[in-house]
């Protein structure tokens, strides 16, 4: 997903059925939350977050919880149409679990939020 500018600050790779997601620290239109500032100083993993694919959100959802993770974001859909949820572990490490949706509704619902927050293509 390009900026206004086209340069990409959010990439999808794939490979078989594993899925990365990579996003930029600066230029993604999220406010300067204290979330956002942890992340970008660390302690590890500095400005770094880990996403997984998960078939059961709410089971891995369960286990963070009673296992000493920082839920920073409770359960939800996104534009996108995946659900997700992100925690820091005990160490220090974010992660971002989803579960995602069908791939037409995914590459719509990524054009409708790349419009929303860099506004429409000319």
């Amino acid at each position: 997903m390009p900026d206004a500018d086209g340069r990409p600050v959010f990439v999808i790779l794939e490979r078989g059925e594993a899925r990365l997601l990579v996003d930029a620290l600066q230029g993604m239109p999220f406010p300067d939350t204290e979330r956002e500032q942890r992340i970008q100083r660390g302690p590890r993993g500095l400005g770094a977050a880990i996403g997984l694919h998960v078939d059961d959100l709410e089971a891995v959802y369960a286990y963070c919880l009673s296992n000493g993770c920082e839920i920073t974001c409770e359960p939800m859909k996104e534009a996108w149409g995946d659900r997700i949820f992100e925690c820091l572990d005990p160490f220090g490490y974010l992660w971002e679990f989803f579960n995602p949706s069908q791939d037409q509704e995914l590459a719509a619902g990524l054009a409708a939020t790349r419009d929303a927050w860099f506004g429409e293509r000319a």
